[in-house]
């Protein structure tokens, strides 16, 4: 389907070229420095079923507000790249491309993950921490990680997937974040699925900070070839991710092993880290970690 994440991530690279080859800037820098998201809007059960999918284009309203009467022209010719980019699909089709402005206050405060939760908010964190309890390392990068960072603001994020691990040097993911300057960062995320600590002897589902650390530098130093810039660029910075916390004492043992320089380019992001983020963005949980009320089996049958 092409709304799962590294299909979509294929479809609008494919868009992409296709307006690089038109010649149309205007719409390549819209496709590449936007933030960028598929919904399924429409279904006929028509054939076996038929898929329609709406694609949302948020931008800043300045640059909105400048293209606000051309905007039904730069939406229609989106739409027949798009369209013309799943033609081979039977079941699949682009319905609609919404161009959507979106205001960036500076003045307004970013969500704070440290401020009190309220009751409902707690509820939701409570149950994201079970689903957390049980998911493997990559349902965390699919369900959890790639929806937060790109409701973050990062884009053009790639997920290698364990079917790659050969092609990794280090990085489960890979994605970059533009600048109010338009200059562009790269980050790449190598994600645990447990506890991160420093322990000769670990226990299972934890994981070594020894082995993250030589990961961390393979991620630091491999480059890695951005296809819409059409160039080969360095990670500016590593996120070291884990489902499970982060000890101090892992944390203190990479400092130490780092000259100064590399020491700059590694964050952290632990469980609380993640919990905390995700209930201050609101996003939606994911759908194994609601629990489905049971049907009732002592309804009649008739």
């Amino acid at each position: 389907m092409i709304d799962d994440v590294n299909e979509f991530q294929s479809l609008l690279h494919t868009v992409t070229e296709i307006a690089k080859a038109d010649g149309d800037e205007d719409i390549v820098g819209l496709l590449t420095n936007s933030q960028i998201t598929i919904q399924e809007t429409d279904y006929d059960n028509w054939n076996g079923g038929t898929y329609g999918y709406t694609i949302y284009i948020c931008i800043d309203v300045k640059t909105f507000i400048n293209h606000r009467d051309k905007i039904d022209n730069v939406e229609k010719a989106i739409e027949s790249r798009f369209s013309l980019a799943v033609r081979h699909l039977d079941n699949e089709n682009i319905s609609r491309v919404s161009i959507v402005p979106k205001s960036y206050n500076i003045n307004a405060p970013a969500p704070n993950p440290h401020r009190p939760f309220s009751a409902s908010e707690n509820k939701r964190r409570d149950t994201l921490t079970a689903y957390l309890n049980n998911v493997s390392e990559d349902e965390l990068i699919e369900e959890i990680l790639l929806p937060l960072f790109r409701q973050l603001g990062f884009h053009r994020i790639s997920f290698a997937g364990h079917k790659d691990k050969a092609l990794e040097y280090g990085k489960d993911i890979w994605m970059r974040y533009s600048l109010p300057t338009q200059h562009i960062l790269y980050f790449g995320i190598q994600v645990k699925k447990g506890k991160l600590d420093s322990s000769g002897v670990t226990k299972t589902g934890n994981a070594n900070v020894a082995e993250v650390y030589q990961q961390a530098l393979m991620m630091l130093g491999h480059e890695i070839f951005d296809a819409e810039t059409n160039r080969n660029v360095l990670v500016d910075h590593a996120f070291i991710v884990a489902g499970g916390e982060i000890t101090k004492a892992a944390k203190n043992w990479i400092g130490g092993k780092l000259d100064a320089n590399k020491r700059s380019q590694i964050m952290f992001m632990d469980r609380d880290d993640i919990l905390n983020l995700y209930v201050v963005t609101n996003l939606p949980l994911p759908d194994k970690a609601i629990n489905k009320p049971p049907q009732n089996s002592d309804d009649l049958p008739f």
